[in-house]
């Protein structure tokens, strides 16, 4: 054996190594598409954060717009796990509208970039490719959500139509989420109680007893 090819060997990454340099980079490329923009984040500056060059980078990613499409899949494909495990928990149709709608806020403020990233998109980034996976992955998160209040309203629960008493349901989440972390120098009371308040607010508007 040579000691050009003891030395190849010695070189290579660990097994597994590689997957966990992708989980890097797509956090540093959170935090960087978020403070710069779309515009203004760079594969140079994505691999830098991470101690690598932009041909190393590369390998891994074809573009900064592969990166921000991943970013959105994993956030929705974690959303959607998150309904998936609500579904096999609770049978009723009120306990699973409520865990989903408070897992759903759990994961934006767990996850401020990537929430931004999915859901406060701009025309710029959706150039970037991601409106494919946005519509397809973020319509079928939707839909899982939406279920749960159509079966609500079979059992004769609910007390408007159940499209719009859906969409104001997901449309009172996203906004305490994306305003709480968008305007963190706001008065905001405690976090939980705000949600719980929402939650139970649209609860007694839209459900009856």
């Amino acid at each position: 054996m040579t000691a050009a090819t003891l030395t190849s060997r010695s070189q290579r990454k660990p097994k597994g190594e590689g997957h966990a340099r992708r989980a890097e980079i797509l956090a540093a490329a959170e935090r960087i598409f978020v403070e710069h923009g779309y515009e203004g984040a760079t594969i140079r500056k994505i691999a830098q954060e991470v101690g690598l060059s932009s041909t190393a980078l590369y390998m891994h990613f074809a573009d900064k717009g592969e990166i921000l499409r991943e970013i959105c899949r994993g956030a929705f494909e974690s959303l959607m796990a998150a309904n998936a495990a609500v579904l096999a928990e609770a049978s009723d149709p009120e306990a699973r509208l409520r865990l989903m709608l408070e897992r759903y806020v759990a994961f934006g403020f767990q996850n401020p970039n990537a929430y931004r990233l999915a859901y406060m998109t701009r025309p710029l980034e959706m150039q970037a490719g991601l409106e494919q996976p946005a519509r397809e992955l973020g319509q079928d998160l939707y839909r899982s959500f939406e279920q749960v209040v159509e079966d609500l309203a079979a059992a004769g629960r609910l007390r408007a139509p159940s499209k719009p008493a859906a969409q104001a349901m997901w449309a009172g989440a996203h906004g305490v989420v994306s305003l709480m972390i968008t305007k963190p120098y706001f008065d905001w009371v405690e976090r939980d109680e705000l949600v719980r308040t929402l939650v139970d607010g649209l609860f007694s508007g839209l459900l009856k007893p």
